[in-house]
């Protein structure tokens, strides 16, 4: 039975069909195109007999069909490819265009993957205007000494839509230049560390080499450039995460590329979502070597804290980008002091039988060894993701509002 075959006969939206798919209660097959959803009539037949199953007190199910992402007990694919490939042959910007438009140019010294097509922009096209610029500059350098690189996007974000006087045109080829505007000039609005502070990156230069002076005194090694390259792209979306679905929201009520990204940032700092890197690079930091990790680790758990950066909700069996980014930090990295204490919390967390390392530890895992400023996980992430919050509203854009619906639970009437 198609979707709709099947969501008529249970007398349900297509969204409840969904939701039994998630919640175990359908099995869901692929037709031949591999897009359209099908199900065994007999097993919903017996669905439609039994009545509709009960949902379980606090459980909460929205459902929208994307074409963007597809994540599994231990994949991610972006548009049916494997984002883990993708990290390793291409940049971001040419994956952030990948998912804005099914088109992939082939990786150098390669031959183009299956699904791919015309090559997107460059990074020379991934610019802010100096009018941009200069609003963004402003309002950041107005906020206190100290404040995180995150909390600072939040604030560039607005400053750079009140210069584009076209920000409403929602027209895909728009949505996206501003965009690139808007990348760009998150990272080229934050205040430079290292010396000579680059203020006009030349042509050409990536999202990743230009943002490494913003979160970093020390020069920057080849291999840990290429590591944050790679967790630009791991980290490019992830289906419908918090900060995704409130942008997604947005966007399906028209707001504007900036006011999307700005909802999205709004989100990403949640302790259970991209903050959560920013908890792990804390917990590095009190340890003194990797001797002292058990200490650090027992303290937390006296305190009946979870040790961040451990777990996922999807991932059951571990977070196939944190395996893949610490592959290429160890890499990059192999003797560093701050490494050695990571892998002693990896041993210290397995040796009590707890969750897989996520993407989050892995980010402050680089963050540390990197020796980059404090928040800089949670910047590489916010950055990182703003590809796939405007994937999204390139979806939403075109589709009804979102607009979930309460069940009131509250004092009935007087």
């Amino acid at each position: 039975m198609t979707a709709a075959q099947a969501a008529e006969r249970l007398g349900v939206k297509p969204a409840t069909l969904y939701a039994y798919v998630s919640r175990g209660v359908l099995s869901r097959g692929r037709a031949a195109d591999g897009r359209a959803s099908l199900f065994d009539a007999g097993e919903v037949e017996r669905l439609a007999l039994r009545g509709r199953p009960r949902r379980p007190a606090g459980a909460a199910d929205i459902f929208v069909e994307s074409q963007i992402t597809e994540i599994t007990a231990d994949h991610l694919r972006y548009r049916g490819q494997d984002a883990i490939e993708l990290a390793g042959s291409y940049p971001f910007e040419d994956v952030a265009g990948f998912l804005w438009t099914g088109e992939l140019p082939a990786p150098r010294g390669a031959s183009r993957p299956r699904g791919g097509r015309a090559a997107p922009p460059s990074a020379e096209t991934w610019r802010a205007p100096e009018p941009a610029l200069a609003a963004g500059r402003a309002a950041q350098a107005a906020l206190p000494a100290g404040t995180l690189p995150l909390e600072r996007f939040q604030v560039i974000v607005p400053a750079l839509a009140a210069t584009d006087p076209l920000r409403l045109e929602l027209d895909p080829v728009a949505v996206m230049a501003a965009a690139r505007v808007i990348v760009a000039g998150m990272v080229e609005c934050l205040p430079a560390l290292a010396a000579p502070p680059v203020v006009t990156p030349p042509p050409g230069e990536s999202i990743a080499v230009r943002l490494w002076p913003r979160l970093c005194e020390r020069r920057a090694s080849p291999g840990l450039l290429r590591a944050v390259s790679a967790a630009f792209v791991l980290l490019a979306d992830h289906e419908l995460a918090a900060s995704t679905l409130a942008a997604r929201a947005a966007a399906s009520v028209r707001a504007d590329p900036y006011a999307v990204v700005a909802t999205g940032l709004g989100a990403v700092g949640g302790a259970l979502h991209g903050g959560s890197s920013l908890g792990a690079e804390t917990l590095l930091a009190s340890a003194r070597g990797a001797a002292d990790v058990p200490r650090v680790v027992a303290e937390l758990l006296r305190r009946g804290e979870k040790i961040p950066g451990f777990g996922h909700y999807v991932y059951k069996a571990g977070d196939p980008r944190a395996v893949a980014l610490l592959g290429m930090i160890r890499h990059a990295a192999p003797k560093s002091a701050q490494l050695a204490i990571a892998d002693a919390v990896l041993a210290e967390v397995r040796q009590k039988s707890l969750p897989e390392p996520n993407i989050d530890f892995a980010l402050a895992t680089l963050a540390r060894v990197a020796g980059m400023t404090r928040g800089a996980g949670e910047a590489i992430f916010a950055v990182a993701r703003v590809a796939g919050w405007i994937a999204h509203a390139l979806e939403a854009y075109t589709t009804a509002p979102i607009r979930p619906r309460a069940v009131y639970t509250g004092p009935s009437a007087q």
